[in-house]
């Protein structure tokens, strides 16, 4: 709007002059052009993000213009999505300064309200002693409502603390039924689900393993 209202005011100067300032304000123009307003993130793609762990370069590759607005449904309509994102911002300083204790205070605001997704981060953030010291049970206890709600990143290491021996022997058989009758969308994710089977498998009754097997073989 600035360079249309001074197209007039150019049009009044001496050639020269007017040549002069339309080459100046040309790399203006050019740069207003190319920079587009970004559109907050739907649900669906925010859910893509966090699968893929997109989430934070995209905020980045997007010029942080999304920070305000990721804020407010964070902090003001408590979406547990944006909750999520806000706090994984918090934690790494991506367009905003540091801040890990809030930011997972987010993360367990978002667990609060059932975020499969939040459930998966705080487990894994035990399991690796990142932010918080390394607890191993305390992951289990994150991630094992995740996995009862069909979430199979949360099957995935819910399978992989049990095989390493960690949560209660009582559910053991019932990791492995719930990833061994998942469905998987790449070659790359069943192979990785296979091998962790494999492990569990050691810490199961082979009749309880064949029983299994069994069972979805007749739901086929």
């Amino acid at each position: 709007m600035f360079l249309k209202a001074s197209i007039g005011f150019i049009a009044s100067l001496p050639r020269s002059a007017s040549i002069m300032i339309l080459m100046l304000l040309a790399p203006l123009s050019s740069q207003a052009e190319e920079t587009q307003a970004v559109d907050i993130y739907s649900q669906e793609q925010l859910i893509e993000l966090i699968r893929s762990k997109q989430y934070l370069t995209r905020v980045e590759g997007d010029d942080c213009q999304l920070v305000q607005d990721i804020e407010a449904r964070a902090e003001v309509l408590k979406q547990p999505l944006y909750q999520y994102l806000w706090g994984e911002m918090l934690n790494y300083g991506i367009c905003v300064k540091a801040n890990p204790p809030r930011g997972m205070a987010l993360l367990r605001d978002s667990v609060a309200q059932g975020s499969a997704e939040a459930m998966v981060r705080i487990a894994e953030y035990y399991y690796h002693g990142t932010f918080v010291f390394q607890d191993k049970e305390r992951a289990v206890h994150y991630v094992l409502p995740a996995a009862a709600s069909g979430d199979l990143p949360a099957r995935m290491l819910l399978v992989r603390l049990f095989g390493e021996g960690y949560g209660s022997y009582r559910d053991f058989e019932l990791g492995y039924h719930w990833l061994y009758n998942d469905v998987f969308s790449d070659e790359a994710t069943k192979k990785e689900a296979y091998e962790l089977l494999k492990v569990l498998e050691e810490k199961i009754p082979p009749s309880i393993v064949a029983k299994i097997k069994l069972q979805h073989l007749k739901s086929r």
